[in-house]
């Protein structure tokens, strides 16, 4: 098996470090708003028997550049561009969860000709079509017991019962503030409903049924303006139904992949 952990740098000069494993054909995994790789710690693997895994650092978290400036989901989407030009991959899966599936619809739209089959899981297309979460988790997620808050949102209280931690999807620990803050404005101002309809990759839309950071109904959204995409729904999952509902989650990808 393959491991390659690497950086390369952005057209804006900008160091993206990123994690080459396994081999065969690509899919690039895309983490969760201010995580880092290790968002997919425990589900990569499941992909391991097929295909190579790539993962990345988004810049402001784990080894990339964490620079001052102004992120967005379609800055992150280019930086993957940057990061699979590096790896001379011309073509790849795509599999994005949360603000990765946002990062995801960036990439399928702007760059049609790179993505073979595209998931998005737990995701929105932001903007007029978004599905926003209440205001009682805003309110949750800025109280001081706020990574507890989260992780309730990301698991059920039985599964974290019985797999207590670490977990490595609540955020990069290590992030300087300004990189949070410029992480929350880039996936708070995603807006891909103009361009959904351009998708031409086949997709595959996943999402928890118990999803409160971003509400299921936006699985529905998405399909209904991605052309041919279809949708799978995990019951009683909640935001981290990839990591709770494993392996069932993985086969289904696998499954999809495979077509």
């Amino acid at each position: 098996m393959s491991t390659i952990d690497g950086h390369v740098r952005s057209p804006d000069g900008t160091r993206l470090a990123f994690q080459l494993r396994g081999a065969g054909p690509a899919i690039l995994l895309l983490a969760g708003q201010a995580n880092n790789h290790t968002w997919w710690n425990r589900s990569r693997e499941d992909f391991h028997n097929t295909r190579a895994t790539i993962t990345m650092d988004y810049r402001g978290t784990g080894a990339s550049d964490k620079p001052d400036r102004a992120y967005s989901t379609l800055g992150f989407a280019e930086d993957a561009i940057t990061v699979l030009d590096h790896l001379e991959i011309d073509r790849a899966d795509i599999y994005g969860t949360s603000m990765g599936g946002r990062v995801a619809q960036w990439i399928a739209a702007r760059h049609p000709q790179r993505v073979r089959r595209l998931v998005l899981g737990c995701t929105s297309p932001g903007g007029t079509l978004g599905i926003e979460r209440g205001n009682e988790v805003r309110r949750a997620l800025n109280r001081p017991d706020s990574a507890e808050t989260l992780a309730d949102l990301m698991y059920t209280p039985a599964w974290r019962e019985t797999h207590p931690g670490p977990y490595t999807t609540l955020g990069d620990p290590d992030m300087p503030a300004h990189a949070r803050r410029w992480h929350l404005r880039a996936s708070n101002e995603h807006d891909t409903c103009a361009v959904l309809p351009q998708i031409a990759a086949p997709t595959l839309v996943l999402h928890g049924d118990q999803d409160l950071l971003a509400p299921p109904g936006n699985a529905a959204v998405l399909a209904a303006h991605i052309p041919g995409a279809r949708t799978h729904i995990f019951p009683g999952a909640r935001h981290g139904y990839f990591d709770e509902c494993r392996p069932a989650t993985s086969a289904v990808v696998s499954e999809f992949l495979a077509r």
